[in-house]
């Protein structure tokens, strides 16, 4: 071989050389990227949701697999008839209802946190407190029901009630811790007229050490009376318990009291006038005492017959025939008739007499009775000692006069109605 062929074969070889080493780089370039689109595939193989099209699916959806369900709502609707916030609300008439589901508990405390007591119906449905709620007083109220899958409803709110702009006052006749005779009949006056009688009724209540039954009856718009079915027991520990504050007794017109009034029963004293003898039988714990001569009212003014109570005692007073209804025949003003104790509000009264001398023999006066007695009241005459054992709540009984049967308004003569009409 030439030279020259001797070297373009040595640079053909070493081409070929060459080539055959790039043909194998380009070789393993190639298993490698095939390797790589190996894992590649495999990767999109085990994505998430199987496939790009369904994993495309789920992000567009807002998140995939990994969104968490929403929860569920209770079908109970819980309803307070006092809007949260809410002002000026009437105290009566206030409760809590649930509209498909039942209430599992209602809690209302006043702003101090005191727990305002109710209950909530057999059904289920709603809860109302046990009394009226107080005037002028913030509440708040939790309650929670559950409808028939058992999951909850629950509301919390406030609210204020109103503060009364008109009030009514309430007196009565007794006082703390007085003692009164069994005849005594508590009278409730009203300086307006009451036009919600049976929440007020249903706000007075009698407390009693011997378990004795008072019932409240009506004469008119403004007045209350009180008494058990017979006369008191003696010994009898009342107590007289008002809760008004909160009561409308009149639309938009509230009491004015909430307070406790403690009194006792004495002994018993009953006085039986007889027009036609003219004598009273005084009665002490059911023994007769003393009879004791009298004067009545004549014919043209008789005295009422029935029984009647003590309401009052005066040591001496004025009459004044000026101030009683149909009076008949002469007229008179006495300025001092001593030991006086009424009996109605038509001018009946049992008093002493210094001025008269019929005692125990005609009626001679205008409707009262009347016992002998002197000039300023002297208290060992007939009138004085009477007047000395006799306490407010005794009765006295007029029996045989010519004259009706006082009215059960006139006066504490409440005894001559019936318990059935009470």
């Amino acid at each position: 071989m030439e030279p020259v062929q001797a070297v373009d074969a040595a640079i053909d070889t070493t081409r070929t050389a060459a080539g055959r080493s790039r043909a194998r780089r380009a070789g393993r370039r190639a298993g490698v990227a095939l390797v790589m689109g190996g894992v590649l595939l495999l990767g999109a193989a085990c994505s998430s949701g199987g496939s790009a099209t369904s994993s495309a699916k789920g992000d567009a959806a807002g998140g995939g697999a990994d969104a968490t369900p929403a929860p569920k709502t209770s079908a109970a609707v819980l309803t307070v008839s006092a809007k949260d916030g809410a002002t000026d609300v009437t105290p009566a008439g206030f409760q809590v209802t649930v509209a498909s589901g039942t209430l599992t508990n209602v809690e209302m405390t006043d702003k101090n946190g005191k727990a305002v007591p109710g209950q909530i119906a057999s059904d289920g449905l709603s809860w109302k407190p046990g009394a009226a709620l107080g005037v002028g007083t913030v509440y708040t109220v939790n309650a929670q029901a559950k409808d028939s899958a058992g999951l909850v409803a629950a509301s919390t709110s406030s609210f204020t009630t109103l503060s009364p702009a008109k009030t009514v006052s309430t007196n009565d006749n007794i006082s703390d811790n007085g003692t009164y005779g069994v005849g005594m009949i508590i009278s409730v006056n009203f300086s307006k007229p009451v036009k919600n009688k049976d929440e007020v009724v249903k706000n007075i209540a009698f407390e009693t050490n011997n378990g004795t039954v008072v019932k409240g009856h009506w004469f008119g718009g403004q007045r209350l009376d009180f008494r058990p079915e017979k006369y008191w027991k003696p010994g009898t520990k009342v107590t007289v318990k008002y809760r008004l504050k909160n009561v409308e007794v009149a639309p938009g017109v509230y009491g004015d009291v909430d307070r406790d009034e403690p009194f006792t029963i004495g002994r018993s004293q009953i006085s039986t006038a007889d027009a036609a003898t003219h004598q009273m039988t005084v009665q002490k714990d059911g023994a007769t005492v003393k009879t004791v001569p009298i004067t009545a009212g004549n014919d043209d003014n008789p005295s009422w017959n029935g029984t009647m109570v003590i309401s009052s005692r005066e040591k001496v007073t004025r009459m004044n025939s000026a101030t009683v209804s149909n009076v008949k025949g002469s007229e008179y003003d006495i300025s001092d008739v001593p030991h006086a104790m009424r009996l109605t509000n038509s001018g009946t009264y049992v008093h002493g007499n210094y001025w008269g001398s019929s005692f125990g023999k005609s009626n001679a006066s205008h409707g009262c009775i009347s016992m002998q007695d002197a000039k300023g009241g002297e208290d060992a005459s007939v009138a004085g000692k009477f007047f000395a054992d006799s306490l407010i709540g005794d009765v006295v009984k007029v029996v045989n006069s010519k004259g009706k049967t006082v009215q059960p308004d006139n006066g504490l003569s409440g005894w001559n109605l019936s318990w059935a009409s009470w």
